[in-house]
């Protein structure tokens, strides 16, 4: 197997160990903000490395954000294998988490421990995350049995946004907010060492933090969870299309980018680029002797051979 090289560190900074399921316990316990972040290759896993962040989730959200696809069901098992490999090869520090896709483990308990194993196995990442409560809580305590850590997922579930009235807060009457906490508590019973609320009206969430007893990582969810998380893509600036309200673009990446690119098209079409200090040289002897083996006549018939010329000493 290649090596890739390690993420590098901000010069001066302090080498971090990896982070453990204890140590994100422990922040819980000790009232210290978790950060979480996804990130889909290679570079945005050196980025969140760089940075500094606790966990780096491979969401099925890259199904939009950098497959195109208009929601998350379409991608599958094969495409977050590559993704989240690709990630893995970025990190050293963070706790690495991918998403199940939809389909890939509603099944059965046998499909979702197979295809978790699988995602361990061929991705290296330290645990997955499944959505929603209900028959998810069946197959989130037969994952973790198998050995492998589980994240839940409750509130917005996008596998399953249509069925929820689509992509909207939720847990906005009392009956719902009842059902999200159900959800939590059942999957926390079930052995997920942590839990994403998502879209989740702020003043549901705190009333339901004390009844939590593994950390909760917010989006949309309000300040009072034990940490946050946001898409990469989104809180760079990087996707151009619609954002949740919940988002909070800390960069603008996107703009950056298409200046970048613009300019080079610029410089392309107005000869500037490449200039001289992006060319190589070669020396005038060799080039005066391609010359002469170019002017052959027998080399536009195809029959000469580059090896059949006398290249001197």
């Amino acid at each position: 197997m290649s090596k890739h090289p390690e993420p590098e560190r901000p010069q001066g900074a302090p080498q971090r160990k990896p982070v453990t399921l204890p140590q994100l316990a422990e922040m819980k316990r000790s009232g210290q903000p978790i950060v979480m972040v996804t990130a889909y290759d290679y570079p945005s896993a050196q980025v969140a490395e760089e940075a500094g962040v606790d966990i780096v989730l491979v969401g099925d959200s890259a199904a939009m954000t950098v497959l195109g696809y208009d929601s998350t069901v379409p991608v599958g098992m094969d495409e977050m294998v590559m993704l989240s490999a690709a990630v893995r090869r970025g990190l050293r520090t963070p706790l690495l988490v991918t998403d199940m896709p939809f389909g890939s483990y509603e099944r059965s308990n046998e499909q979702a421990v197979e295809n978790a194993q699988r995602l361990v196995k061929e991705t290296g990442c330290d645990a997955v995350k499944i959505e929603r409560g209900g028959a998810s809580v069946d197959r989130a305590r037969a994952i973790v049995r198998a050995g492998v850590p589980v994240m839940g997922h409750v509130g917005l579930t996008p596998q399953t946004a249509t069925a929820l009235g689509g992509f909207k807060a939720q847990g906005k009457t009392a009956e719902r907010a009842a059902q999200i906490a159900e959800e939590a508590l059942a999957l926390q019973a079930a052995g997920c060492f942590a839990i994403v609320f998502e879209a989740v009206p702020a003043a549901i969430t705190e009333a339901l933090m004390p009844h939590m007893e593994v950390p909760v990582i917010g989006i949309g969810a309000g300040a009072s969870t034990d940490g946050q998380v946001l898409v990469f893509h989104d809180l760079l600036g990087i996707f151009g299309g619609h954002t949740a309200k919940f988002v909070k673009r800390f960069a603008d990446v996107r703009a950056e980018m298409v200046r970048g690119v613009s300019a080079y098209a610029d410089e392309v079409r107005a000869g500037t680029f490449p200039g001289p200090e992006h060319i190589y040289s070669v020396d005038p002897a060799e080039l005066s002797q391609f010359r002469e083996w170019l002017d052959q006549e027998s080399l536009s018939s195809g029959t000469f051979s580059h090896a059949d010329w006398d290249w001197g000493p």
